[in-house]
């Protein structure tokens, strides 16, 4: 290789690392972004946590125009329904997203009558914490705050089932009287 042509692969490196470092440089430093808020002030919830033990119908829906469907479908759910239990510390027993064994979760309040239901050391909207959409006594309605975790499961509804978590009775229809039974004329003897 000649001298010249060494020189000319010596520059073209040269330049070529200059240039990245140039690069490198020409941009100044970004600051960091400042943290999103985790959540919200912790307040007193608007209902207690043993209003929600009991056993329930569980579903959930993706569109809000399936909310009521989901709601009748739920009931039907109580043949093998979801036990809420209270917890040891005074939460509620409860599965987490992706759990398969249930975890004591605090009923948390915050500001403007929302309550959540998630883990205690997180503040009311924590990423694992649930929004109670509408409760009132009967039929209990969870959205995830996490919005991956929402697209999967979706918005969860709970109904309360009756007792022992049986499947509530259809209502029997009441019966025709019976029609009276013929009467046979009497035998005659002759």
């Amino acid at each position: 290789m000649t001298s010249s042509r060494r020189h000319l692969i010596a520059f073209v490196l040269l330049s070529g690392a200059l240039a990245l470092a140039g690069c490198e440089t020409a941009q100044s430093p970004q600051p960091a972004e400042p943290a999103a808020p985790t959540g919200l002030p912790l307040e007193q919830p608007t209902f207690p946590a043993q209003n929600l033990v009991g056993r329930w119908g569980l579903t959930a829906y993706h569109n809000e125009a399936d909310r009521e469907r989901t709601i009748a479908a739920a009931a039907n759910q109580c043949r093998n329904p979801y036990v809420i239990t209270m917890g040891p510390s005074g939460g509620v027993m409860m599965h987490l997203a992706d759990q398969s064994t249930p975890t004591e979760l605090a009923l948390k309040g915050a500001p403007g009558g929302r309550n959540f239901i998630g883990p205690k050391e997180d503040p009311p909207g924590g990423p694992q914490d649930r929004e109670v959409v509408s409760f009132d006594g009967r039929v209990l309605i969870l959205r995830w705050m996490d919005p991956e975790v929402q697209s999967r499961y979706g918005t969860m509804v709970y109904v309360r089932c009756g007792a022992e978590g049986a499947k509530p009775r259809a209502r029997s229809k009441p019966r025709a009287p019976a029609a009276p039974k013929p009467v046979q004329p009497p035998i005659q003897r002759q």
